[in-house]
């Protein structure tokens, strides 16, 4: 859509010569609370399966609702733009999340630490380069394209902020409601649901994980003829709830993904290897002797990564169009905003709803943070590396909020473009001849900073556009997002390491590397056993990174002054080991994104990739795709394991029979399809589902970095779960797992059935 100098006018539901009270200390410290609460729980949620989802509705309801219980205690009553405010300021600690899950582990996963002062850098400066790249085009992509651009999770957000509006605001906007009307028992309601939803998904974590009440896997693996075939699922609410939200065809979609790799690839690789008598490579043991796990990670993760690029790269060409179309509106509506005698980018502005953070300071912002990644020693960049964030920072924030704009977050590319960004990057590296260590930091802090980048700007224009519609100070939410990112990009760092801290396991080397020496002279870091193991040892090893998989897996090794190996250390996220030498099983998190992006680095700065098996997976998206179906979905699936996709695709299931039921409502029949999928984003069980979410994940994240202070009482638990509990040790304790865990897919779909409307 070409820019347009004289957009149709659009009245805000609060005017913009209204004075309510908007970015209040107690707004702002509220949003930025809840954007770490939702950033914690998000973060969980892409380390296990790759994705995460919008948080900008519950943000909202909790703010209105906490900000409801403060005017019961005697407080003064919220206006709709402090709400607002609170929504925007919450909804940076999600795609703050998403940018760091899916690059930072990789780090890790190439067999660098993960350095606490990397981390945060990274998010602190990808997070504020997005926001601040996305200002200047906030005329253009939220006004200028306010009918084309829809911004779906931001449009519902500002009709749940209008049905909860106070009196003061209801007055302020011209509308007239009585306090007991039914728009403000349905903000009640809302409230009441997500906060039910919280508390069901923390207290049946507790009961599942700690309580050790029923098992957490319910798994069943198949004989001849689909010998090595498995079917299971995670039984737990957060991973319903995001099926719900993203809804039936994405659900199904990854599930499919699962069955192939499940009941398809890990079968035919047994039938067909079985009679070998020498290892395949990459795989070190014969495939007779490996279990359906053994067989997924020599060899079909590789054929998933390999669909997952492939995916990611067919839905970025997919998009050139937008991308093209948002480049053009992008530097338009920045020359309009340096040149315009109203200056829209100017605090100068006659309306409040027209004030934005002046571009000069917009300008050295961006110009700081540049220079910032320069010269910061953490993140061992280069000047090339800097001007590579600066250029794909830019083309790809302003992708991002076109199509965030057009398709919505869930549906937003992120991953392909860093995906994209880190193989130019890597490609420009291999030419410089570039190709150590240290370059692999280089090339991953650029891929991160810029995914980051794109994945804030989405989430920016997706608040400013329920600024706009609602009568927001757009310089106010500016502020906020700000705020709200640099917080969480404080606390999400620390809550990385500790969950891959709380999921390390310390394998005593004779078991993986027998016989294996090194000279102990030459090694110069040192480190120290972590966690509940480091009771029986705390004595300080040097460090060897072993590069190759000769005589034993490649990896981080503890080793003894002998030159002995002692350990080999595997850590919490893409780790190969669950279970501790004393028996204690710990949660590891696959990070499929993440594993991407350092196969990536491997292929191309190293070569260090099995290409054919890559290839294979290539293909199968080529194949999806030349069939019509969107790969990239398909594709995570393939990567993740079935008791990963299955409970998605659950919740997914429930979505569909709750819209089935409730489109045959009177008050659906006259919406056309796009505004039923809007009414089923904001509806009682996207609620309740969300609630599951935050609750569920807040959960795993305390019961992970807790169990190093509570290993006594986790052994306690599990001897006794082991001895006495049928959910747990029984015969039939897979069965009996799922009837808890069927009470909530019932009780998500009793929630989401909607009322019929009365008759006019």
């Amino acid at each position: 859509m070409p820019y347009d100098p004289n957009p149709a006018v659009v009245k805000p539901y609060i005017p913009a010569n209204a004075q309510l009270p908007e970015m209040t200390i107690r707004a702002l410290v509220m949003g930025v609370v809840l954007g770490m609460i939702f950033g914690a729980s998000s973060l969980y949620l892409v380390l296990k399966v790759g994705l995460t989802v919008s948080a900008s509705i519950p943000v909202a309801v909790i703010a209105i609702t906490l900000f409801g219980v403060f005017k019961k205690m005697g407080g003064r009553e919220s206006s709709i733009l402090e709400n607002s405010i609170t929504q925007t300021a919450g909804s940076a600690g999600e795609s703050l999340a998403f940018g760091l899950g899916v690059t930072m582990p990789a780090i890790m996963i190439l067999g660098f630490d993960l350095e606490i002062s990397r981390v945060m850098l990274v998010g602190v400066l990808g997070g504020l380069l997005g926001i601040l790249m996305m200002i200047p085009m906030r005329r253009t992509m939220i006004v200028e394209q306010h009918r084309e651009l829809k911004y779906p999770e931001g449009t519902a957000c500002a009709e749940v902020l209008k049905a909860a509006a106070t009196e003061t605001s209801r007055a302020a906007a011209g509308e007239v409601r009585e306090a007991g009307s039914s728009a403000a028992r349905d903000a009640k309601r809302r409230a009441a649901i997500i906060f039910a939803g919280f508390g069901i998904g923390l207290l049946y974590k507790v009961a599942n994980v700690s309580l050790k009440g029923w098992k957490d896997v319910a798994n069943f693996e198949f004989g001849a003829p689909l010998k090595a075939g498995s079917a299971g699922a995670e039984v737990s609410p957060e991973l319903v709830g995001v099926g719900y939200i993203i809804g039936p065809r994405i659900a199904f979609t990854m599930a499919a993904g699962g069955v192939l790799s499940y009941l398809m690839l890990i079968p035919m690789i047994k039938f067909f290897g079985e009679l070998l008598t020498v290892p395949v490579s990459p795989g070190t043991m014969l495939i007779k002797d490996m279990s359906p796990d053994d067989i997924r990670d020599a060899y079909v993760l590789y054929i998933g990564a390999g669909a997952v690029a492939a995916g990611g790269l067919i839905s970025l060409v997919r998009s050139l169009p937008s991308i093209w179309n948002g480049l053009k509106g992008g530097l338009a509506g920045m020359g309009k905003g340096k040149t315009a005698a109203a200056g829209t980018t100017s605090v100068t502005s006659p309306l409040r709803t027209d004030q934005d953070i002046p571009f000069k300071w917009v300008a050295i912002g961006c110009l700081a943070i540049i220079a910032i990644i320069t010269f910061a020693t953490p993140l061992h960049m280069n000047l090339l590396g800097a001007l590579l964030i600066l250029v794909f920072g830019f083309l790809f924030a302003t992708v991002s909020s076109r199509l965030t704009g057009e398709v919505g977050s869930s549906s937003n590319p992120i991953s392909g473009m860093a995906v994209a960004t880190l193989l130019f990057t890597c490609l420009i590296f291999l030419a410089l001849g570039w190709t150590g260590g240290q370059y692999y930091v280089t090339a991953l802090s650029v891929g991160a900073i810029v995914c980051i980048a794109a994945s804030n700007a989405g989430t920016t224009s997706q608040d400013l556009k329920t600024g706009f519609l609602v009568g927001s100070t757009p310089r106010l939410q500016q502020y906020a997002i700000l705020c709200g990112a640099f917080a969480s990009a404080l606390i999400l760092g620390p809550i990385l390491l500790k969950l891959n801290d709380a999921g390390t396991v310390y394998v005593p080397a004779a078991q993986v590397a027998p016989g294996l020496v090194v000279d102990a002279s030459k090694l110069v870091e040192t480190d120290r056993l972590q966690g509940p193991q480091a009771e029986g040892d705390n004595k300080t090893y040097k460090v060897w990174r072993k590069p190759d998989t000769v005589g034993g897996p490649a990896g981080k090794y503890l080793v003894g002054d002998d030159g002995r190996l002692v350990y080999l250390v595997d850590p919490g996220i893409n780790g190969k080991y669950d279970k501790r030498p004393d028996g204690t099983e710990v949660k590891k998190y696959d990070a499929p994104k993440a594993v991407l992006m350092s196969y990536i680095i491997k292929g191309i700065l190293d070569q260090q990739l099995p290409w054919s098996l890559v290839l294979f997976g290539v293909m199968i998206s080529v194949v999806l795709e030349l069939a019509g179906i969107q790969a990239l979905a398909f594709s995570v699936g393939v990567y993740l394991p079935l008791v990963s996709t299955l409970p998605i695709a659950v919740g997914g299931a429930v979505r569909w029979l709750a819209d089935r039921r409730n489109n045959g409502l009177p008050q659906y029949a006259k919406l056309n399809a796009e505004e039923r999928t809007a009414a089923g984003d904001r509806s009682s069980g996207t609620l309740l589902a969300s609630g599951y979410i935050a609750g569920g994940a807040l959960a795993g994240i305390v019961i992970a970095i807790t169990a190093g202070v509570m290993t006594n009482f986790d052994s306690m638990m599990a001897k006794w779960a082991e001895g006495a509990n049928p959910f747990v040790s029984g015969p039939n304790a897979d069965l009996l797992s799922l009837i808890p865990y069927a009470v909530i897919i019932l009780l998500l779909y009793w929630v989401a059935r909607e009322k019929a409307a009365a008759p006019n």
